[in-house]
C-alpha cells in the first residue's frame, strides 16, 4: 500500500491552491499598508526610491510568520469545508475514513511549514530586522546618498547654504544654481551659475567637487564694495559630513539569534536584565512555531458547517483567533520582557488555554455524533439574521416592488 493513496493526493490539491493563495494575499497586503509609509519617509529624508523595496525585502521574513500560519490554517479549513458543503467529507466517514486519517497530509505540510517558520523566525528574522534599522539609520544620515531638494535651500556642514532650481537627467544635470560659502577667514561668497553637476573627488570620499558653468562669484568686503568674478568653469569643493557608524547587531533582543538568546538568557553573567528578556524573546519565538502543530485540528473544528448550512462563520472565527493568539503572545513578551511575569507563565501559559480549547472543539467535531465545535454560535448568528430580516421587512418603504433575485 502506498503511503499517499488517491485521497490523500486529492486532499493535497485542495488544501495547496487556497493555502498559496491566502499566503500571497496577506503578505502583499501587509507589504502594501507598509511600502506606503516608506515611501512617505524615504520622500521626506530625500533618499533614493530604490530602498523602499531592500527595506520591503528586509520585512519579508516579519510577515511570512504570521502570514504562514495563516495561509496553513486557512488553505486547510477551506478545503475541508469544500468536502463538507459538497457531501464528500460524509461518503469519505461512510467508508471508514476518520477526521484523524484525513489529516494525514495537513499534518506533513504543517511539519514542513513549521520547520520552514523555525528557520524564518530563528535565523532569518533576526537579521533582517538588522538590516531593516540600519537602511533606516543610514537613511536619517545620509549615508544612503540623500538627495539635494530641488528649490529649497539645504545648508551643508554649517558653510554652506546651496539652492537648485532644475534637476535634469537623473540628478547628472543641475540647472540655475545659487551658493553662498563662508571660508576659515570669515569671508562670504555668493555664487550663481547657469549649470553644473556633481563630481566624486577620486582619492578622497569625504570631499565632493561641484562643478559649475557660466557663473558669477560676489565675495563680500567689509568697509568696501564686493568683488566680482565671472567664470567659464569653477569647480566647488564641498565636505561630506561625517557619517556615524551604526551600532553592532544585538542592540535589540529580536536580533539575536537563536543561540545567541540561549546563550545570553540562561548565562549567570549575564546582566538581569538582558537574561530576563532573553528568556521572553526565546518563548515567544517557540511558541509561535509549536502553535502550527495544532493548526489542521482548529482548521477542521471550523471548517464543517452545521447540516444542510453553507455557513462561513467558522472561517471568520478562525482568523480572528489566530490573530488575537499572535497578539496576546506579543503583549506576553512584552510583559516578560519587563520583568513583572515570569517569561514561561506569559507565553505558555496561552498556549495551553488555546491548545485545550482547540483539543476540545476537534473532539466535538471528530468523535460525538452531530457535534459541532461552534454550534452555538452558528445559531446565535441564524437568529440574528432571522431579526434582522424581519425587521427589513417591516420597514419596507409602502409602494416599492418587492427586489427580485438577480
Amino acid at each position: 500500500m502506498k503511503f499517499l493513496t488517491a485521497i490523500d493526493r486529492y486532499i493535497f490539491r485542495l488544501v495547496l491552491m487556497p493555502m498559496l493563495g491566502v499566503f500571497v494575499i496577506a503578505a502583499s497586503l501587509l507589504i502594501l499598508d507598509k511600502m506606503l509609509r516608506l515611501f512617505d519617509f524615504v520622500a521626506t529624508e530625500g533618499g533614493p526610491i530604490g530602498v523602499v523595496f531592500k527595506m520591503l525585502a528586509n520585512l519579508l521574513p516579519e510577515y511570512a510568520s504570521l502570514a504562514i500560519p495563516l495561509g496553513l490554517m486557512l488553505g486547510i479549513l477551506i478545503a475541508f469545508r469544500k468536502l463538507a458543503t459538497s457531501s464528500e467529507l460524509d461518503v469519505m466517514r461512510a467508508v471508514g475514513l476518520s477526521y484523524t486519517r484525513l489529516l494525514r497530509v495537513p499534518f506533513i505540510i504543517t511539519v514542513l511549514l513549521a520547520a520552514l517558520n523555525f528557520a524564518i523566525v530563528g535565523y532569518m528574522q533576526p537579521l533582517s530586522r538588522y538590516y531593516y534599522e540600519q537602511l533606516q539609520f543610514e537613511l536619517r544620515s545620509g549615508a544612503l546618498g540623500a538627495s539635494i531638494k530641488v528649490g529649497e535651500f539645504t545648508t551643508l556642514q554649517d558653510r554652506m547654504g546651496l539652492r537648485i532650481e532644475e534637476s535634469r537627467e537623473g540628478g547628472s544635470r543641475l540647472i540655475g544654481i545659487f551658493a553662498r560659502v563662508a571660508n576659515d577667514k570669515g569671508q562670504v561668497l555668493s555664487i550663481s551659475a547657469r549649470e553644473g553637476q556633481f563630481l566624486a573627488l577620486e582619492g578622497s570620499p569625504d570631499t565632493i567637487i561641484l562643478r559649475l558653468l557660466d557663473g558669477q562669484i560676489v565675495q563680500d568686503t567689509t568697509g568696501g564694495d564686493p568683488r566680482v568674478l565671472s567664470f567659464t568653469r569653477h569647480d566647488l569643493p564641498i565636505d561630506l559630513p561625517t557619517i556615524e557608524r551604526f551600532r553592532e547587531r544585538g542592540g535589540k533582543d529580536r536580533e539575536y539569534i537563536l543561540p545567541e538568546l540561549l546563550r545570553i538568557g540562561w548565562s549567570p553573567a549575564a546582566p538581569e536584565e538582558a537574561r530576563v528578556s532573553s528568556q521572553a524573546a526565546f518563548n515567544y519565538r517557540m511558541v509561535e512555531v509549536v502553535m502550527m502543530l495544532l493548526l489542521p485540528l482548529l482548521a477542521v473544528a471550523l471548517a464543517i458547517p452545521p447540516k444542510r448550512s453553507t455557513s462561513a462563520l467558522g472561517l471568520f472565527v478562525s482568523i480572528v483567533l489566530v490573530v488575537a493568539y499572535h497578539k496576546i503572545n506579543q503583549y506576553g513578551e512584552a510583559v516578560a520582557a519587563l520583568g513583572l511575569i515570569n517569561p514561561i507563565v506569559a507565553l505558555w501559559g496561552p498556549f495551553f488555554v488555546f491548545a485545550a480549547l482547540i483539543l476540545w472543539m476537534y473532539y466535538r467535531v471528530a468523535y460525538v455524533p452531530g457535534g459541532q465545535a461552534i454550534g452555538w454560535l452558528e445559531k446565535f448568528a441564524a437568529d440574528v439574521a432571522k431579526r434582522v430580516k424581519k425587521l427589513l421587512k417591516r420597514h419596507r418603504v409602502p409602494g416599492l416592488p418587492d427586489p427580485q433575485p438577480a
